[in-house]
């Protein structure tokens, strides 16, 4: 119930989201080996990748409150019970990995301005407290740069996006009675996220510095949900009026990604490829791409994304810490043992979280969800037999 509304029939999706998962993985990865350059540019969008997971969350948000008869509380319960059991397991281990020495002295082939060295932070945080509360409440994301600096990508640097998401999870779960008034609710709430992205672009060139939000603020991804919601509307009803109003949506979203500076345009045009293959698989030029993403790895993937996702920063830090104080300042040395293992141990630590700690968050959130909505129709019926008599 609820969770698994949305990715039931999505094969294709969810098998992209494996792929964006690995591909985060990569971009961790790469800048810290001594690869080619056009290999170490070709893995340099990590965050690209994590604006298509914005826009795949759009997508199955709105189906997963519909799942659960528009009950915010309920659809919340159910989300909490799918990102803070992992999240809680795995935010300890990074804020003890937080002290751990870069070790960036004994790898001379990272030059000063690579970005390897914006992916591991080392030394303890002066405002340490308020950072954790911050991601313990997932509000890490809400301040600005002049409130509580760089607090957004702190101790565990990929949870900036569970910020957004959860700050997504909060906007749609206030509006639950307004979205239920009519399939064009979900269309509505796509407006107003474009109207909100429009707000945040505007508030970056306006104000100084200290006061700009970092990427984790909703509003400055709020385009991407945008698409998301837009591509729910077409899958559920894929004719002319849903083409147009995803059309929009689309060319809204690019004109955005513009305007905010970034120019990152792939990820709503990989975005929509990926949908037309979900959504016609049999189509002659999308058949070999709707056949790999609906692939068993790529499915096994996606269903531990989440973990995989989660651990491959403190991990790789771990072992890349330890192989350069046993490298000896040697490039090729360490990229030959760096390369597997930053793949190979984050695949497998995912796999076992997702096993282990995932899935029982998953069930007990369904389990919370079902007797919450038990509990508010109850309560209706109540209501009603004492309106009637």
């Amino acid at each position: 119930m609820g969770d698994r509304i949305g990715v039931r029939r999505l094969e294709c999706l969810d098998g992209l989201r494996g792929v964006l998962a690995v591909y985060v993985l990569l971009s961790h990865m790469a800048p810290f080996a001594a690869v080619p350059l056009w290999l170490a540019q070709s893995l340099s969008h990590g965050e690209a990748a994590v604006d298509v997971f914005f826009i795949l969350s759009g997508m199955v948000i709105v189906r997963s409150l519909e799942g659960f008869g528009y009950d915010a509380r309920a659809f919340l319960i159910a989300r909490a019970g799918r990102i803070f059991p992992v999240f809680l397991l795995v935010f300890p281990v990074a804020v003890a990995v937080q002290v751990l020495p870069t070790g960036f002295e004994r790898m001379p082939w990272i030059g000063p301005d690579s970005p390897a060295r914006s992916i591991w932070s080392g030394g303890w945080p002066a405002n340490w407290l308020p950072e954790i509360v911050a991601h313990l409440t997932m509000s890490h994301g809400l301040l600005p740069d002049g409130v509580l600096p760089d607090a957004w990508v702190s101790f565990l640097g990929a949870s900036w996006s569970l910020s957004t998401e959860w700050q997504f999870y909060v906007l749609v779960a206030g509006l639950a009675g307004w979205l239920h008034r009519g399939r064009p609710g979900a269309m509505r709430l796509a407006w107003l996220l474009l109207a909100l992205a429009a707000a945040g672009v505007a508030w970056h060139a306006a104000v100084p510095g200290g006061w700009r939000f970092s990427r984790a603020f909703l509003p400055n991804k709020a385009q991407y949900f945008a698409l998301g919601i837009a591509a729910a509307a077409l899958q559920r009803e894929p004719e002319a009026g849903s083409v147009f109003r995803y059309a929009v949506v689309l060319a809204t979203t690019l004109l955005l990604c513009v305007a905010g500076g970034g120019g990152k345009l792939w990820a709503p045009v990989v975005w929509t490829v990926c949908l037309c293959a979900q959504m016609a698989p049999r189509a002659p030029g999308l058949r070999p791409l709707a056949a790999a993403l609906a692939s068993p790895p790529l499915l096994w993937l996606g269903a531990v994304s989440y973990c995989i996702y989660l651990v491959n920063e403190p991990v790789q830090k771990m072992l890349g810490v330890a192989l350069a104080a046993l490298a000896g300042n040697s490039a090729t040395l360490f990229t030959a043992c760096w390369l597997p293992a930053a793949i190979l141990f984050p695949l497998g630590l995912g796999w076992v979280l997702h096993v282990t700690v995932e899935q029982g968050g998953q069930r007990w959130g369904r389990a919370a969800s079902r007797r919450a909505v038990q509990v508010r129709l109850s309560r209706t019926g109540a209501i009603s037999v004492q309106v009637e008599s």
